[in-house]
């Protein structure tokens, strides 16, 4: 074979290399003639083919989102000769989004709390003999005891509790948190948002401070991850707790308006959620095809409330709950402007869907109007409860039921949500529930209007012969009063 002289070499490389050249060169052309030839054209033309690696970003923590609650409800009845019949049918509640059940989930079959080993209550020193004995809500209404603040901060989250003794020989107190309000989490370890879901707090001093049972949800969810629908995980709100005679623990709290139920065996596994039937907020029938308002479920005009941010009807809102026996009764607010108290009632056994409206609804009616709209501190008290009335706490003093009732008069000029709440108390007018009742002369009960927001959330309780009652000292704070002798 004949070699190629280093000349020879030299010239054969520059030609290779400006052939390269040329067909790189014809390549671009082709791709740029390929943007300016019709379609039939560049489909024939040569694609070249690009090969490229990457390296994936690395993944970042989705960032959490504080959600504002959006206002709830309160309501009072107004006495109506022949009231407007309840609503047939259930009532559409506010709209929520569908959420698709997720197909992992079940709930964890064994309970998801081991059950309290029982104890009985300690109870305190007897007073000695012919001592002046506690006064008694009787002796506040009729003016010979007051409200005492003994304990500024007892250590309770903002939003509404209910306590009662546990059967470990403990005050329990429930009361719903979240993850921003109190680092709450789920079961499985997830992010609760405002307001929250039920949590259990605990004192082991007679009420005078509590601690978090645990730093997550106290009901188990059915489905994993928790669902806002099936679970009303996002808001288990100002829960109402009670025991009935054969032992069983009811608790019922409000979900955007409606309320729902819960039943335990002791306190600390609760069987899955059910409606209270016809309660919510829904529009009138003559606007959707849903249940039509009767008189008492009726929101109304207030000067300060956009008529097209209401719906037409209103039963549900924070509820109260008391057992008497095996029959129990859930309260709850019904309509706004005027706002009324309501209750529905059943049979333990039978749970939600037994609960009927009361006979006698509603019980009480707040202001008629809103007042004079300059109205502020002592000048507006007679308004306080005009726009809702809810979250009764229910006791029995001799023959007459007592309660506590958050009343709102509703935003004033300018305000952008509800700026007046506070504290009231009614009772019923004989020995039953079911019947009519009347209002506090002396609401509201601890100061004037405006009020404290969470003031009339409120938690009565008797222990040894004492009454008590928990509720907001501040905006960041819950306390206890005590009924002492004027």
């Amino acid at each position: 074979m004949r070699r190629l002289t280093p000349v020879q070499l030299t010239l054969l490389g520059l030609l290779a290399a400006s052939s390269c050249a040329a067909f790189a060169v014809f390549g671009m052309l082709i791709a740029a003639a390929r943007l300016h030839l019709p379609p039939e054209v560049a489909a024939l033309l040569p694609v070249p083919t690009l090969t490229a690696s990457y390296t994936p970003l690395p993944a970042t923590e989705t960032p959490t989102v504080t959600e504002t609650p959006t206002p709830t409800a309160t309501a009072s009845p107004s006495p109506t000769p022949t009231p407007s019949p309840p609503p047939t049918g259930t009532p559409t509640p506010s709209p929520t989004a569908t959420e698709t059940p997720t197909p992992t989930p079940t709930i964890t079959p064994t309970p998801l709390w081991p059950t309290a080993p029982p104890a009985e209550w300690p109870s305190a020193t007897p007073p000695p003999a012919g001592a002046r004995l506690p006064p008694t809500l009787d002796d506040f209404w009729d003016g010979r005891a007051a409200w005492q603040l003994e304990v500024f901060d007892v250590g309770l989250p903002m939003g509404e509790s209910d306590t009662l003794i546990g059967p470990d020989g403990q005050l329990w107190s429930y009361l719903h948190a979240s993850t921003p309000s109190r680092g709450i989490y789920d079961q499985w370890g997830a992010y609760v948002p405002f307001p929250g879901c039920v949590t259990l707090w605990q004192s082991g001093d007679r009420g005078g401070s509590f601690r978090l049972f645990a730093p997550r949800c106290l009901i188990a969810c059915r489905t994993s991850p928790c669902g806002a629908v099936l679970d009303d995980i996002d808001q288990q709100q100002y829960p109402r707790v009670a025991r009935a005679a054969d032992g069983a623990w009811v608790m019922v709290y409000e979900w955007r308006a409606q309320i729902y139920l819960r039943r335990s065996l002791d306190g600390l596994n609760w069987t899955r959620s059910r409606r209270v039937p016809g309660t919510g907020v829904w529009f009138d029938t003559t606007t959707t095809g849903y249940a039509a308002c009767g008189g008492y479920y009726r929101i109304g005009d207030h000067p300060f409330v956009p008529r097209e941010s209401e719906y037409d009807c209103l039963s549900g809102a924070p509820p109260g709950l008391y057992i008497e026996g095996d029959q129990m009764y859930v309260f709850v607010g019904m309509g706004k402007n005027p706002s009324h108290l309501g209750c529905y009632t059943g049979p333990v056994a039978t749970g939600a869907p037994g609960l009927t409206p009361c006979a006698h609804n509603p019980l009480f009616t707040g202001a008629e109007s809103y007042g004079p709209q300059e109205a502020q501190g002592a000048a507006g008290n007679p308004y306080f409860d005009f726009r809702t009335v809810s979250s009764a706490d229910v006791l029995r003093v001799g023959e007459r039921y007592y309660a506590t009732y958050e009343g709102v008069r509703g935003p004033g000029p300018g305000a952008g949500g509800d700026t007046q709440f506070n504290l009231g108390f009614a009772r019923s007018l004989g020995p039953a529930i079911d019947g009519p009742w009347e209002k506090f002369g002396g609401n509201p009960v601890l100061g004037d209007v405006p009020g404290n927001v969470g003031l009339g959330h409120a938690d009565l309780l008797v222990l040894d012969g004492v009454t008590y009652l928990y509720t907001a000292t501040s905006a960041s704070t819950r306390g206890r009063y005590v009924l002492v002798w004027r």
